[in-house]
């Protein structure tokens, strides 16, 4: 059954978003290049994207040659979602100041998120080529890597990032990910055990953590983990999702059902919560009520998920028309 392993890439901010310094003493009532500049930066920290994008306009047409604001508007279409605005922005950044490091960082970050990893690790790698020493650059090469499958190069990635930056707990996180996208368990587990220690609230870790063990048979330990990620966050729902998995390994199926409707019930559209509670079900032999819930997962499963293809077969199993 499908496990709920995060990793930053599917976080709101999973790469780094760079803005520079500006003048806090900047007058209000200041009308340079500058001065829209700042006002861009403090409308964007307030999360007021249009103002921002307003303000950079205006330092964009009084300074043509202004690659910083090029690079910060490129970064409010990247909160927005607008990726290829985005890497409009970012470009023309690079073509003012070809050496700055942090545009291709964020054009990578942009072409990460449309799924052009190829383009992604071309500016990443020209962004450690232009500062080697910035931890955040290999990170985010690593989860480019790590997006293609090419686990050993998102790893290397990974360890140059924890050397630089030893207390990195997000490429602890990430290259925790990774192992266990290569079913090394036991280094995954190594990995979020450091996160734990360096963040002892950082849930997701120990929801993966909790996965690890799952992974290797060991229900017990997971369920703990799942708890915990929980008790930080009770609004998880792929830690219910993932503890149902858990208590359903152990038949434990009363409490497996309770955690699976509370995944639903925090998201009415998840469909594998729908697919493990159907799966118990039809264990149960309550039919009706497994078919129906095979009929969610296939409402909600993405177009391309591999599981579709089982979901149809378990309703027809059951009787169901498909």
């Amino acid at each position: 059954m499908h496990k709920s392993f995060y990793r930053l890439l599917f976080s709101l901010m999973l790469l780094m978003i760079v803005f520079f310094p500006y003048d806090v003493c900047a007058e209000e009532n200041s009308q340079t290049a500058s001065d829209y500049y700042n006002r861009g930066l403090v409308c964007y920290s307030k999360g007021q994207y249009d103002l921002a994008i307003l303000n950079y306009d205006k330092a964009i047409e009084l300074n043509p040659q202004y690659s910083y604001a090029y690079n910060n508007r490129g970064n409010v279409y990247y909160s927005k979602g607008q990726y290829d605005i985005a890497i409009l922005d970012y470009s023309k950044a690079i073509e003012l100041d070809p050496r700055n490091a942090f545009a291709y960082n964020n054009r990578g970050g942009a072409y990460c998120f449309k799924g052009q990893y190829g383009l992604s690790i071309l500016d990443y790698n020209k962004a450690i080529e232009l500062n080697p020493q910035k931890a955040d650059f290999y990170h985010n090469c690593g989860l480019a890597y790590s997006s293609k499958g090419q686990y050993d190069l998102a790893i290397l990635n990974y360890d140059k990032a924890i050397e630089l930056n030893p207390q990195y707990a997000d490429a602890y996180f990430d290259r925790g990910f990774t192992h266990s996208s290569q079913k090394q368990y036991d280094l995954a587990i190594l990995d979020y055990n450091k996160v734990i220690e360096l963040n002892p609230q950082y849930a997701k870790a120990y929801n993966n953590r909790g996965n690890g063990y799952y992974s290797k048979g060991q229900y017990e330990l997971a369920i703990l983990d799942y708890n915990k990620a929980i008790e930080l966050n009770s609004q998880y729902a792929d830690a219910y999702y993932d503890r149902g998995l858990a208590y359903s390994s152990q038949g434990q199926y009363d409490s497996a059902i309770l955690d699976y409707n509370k995944a639903i019930e925090l998201n009415p559209q998840y469909a594998y919560a729908y697919y493990g509670k159907g799966n118990l079900l039809s264990f149960l032999r309550r039919n009706k009520e497994a078919i129906e819930c095979f009929y969610k997962f296939l409402q909600y499963a993405k177009p391309k998920d591999q599981w579709i293809e089982k979901g149809k077969q378990r309703i027809r199993d059951l009787g169901g028309a498909i």
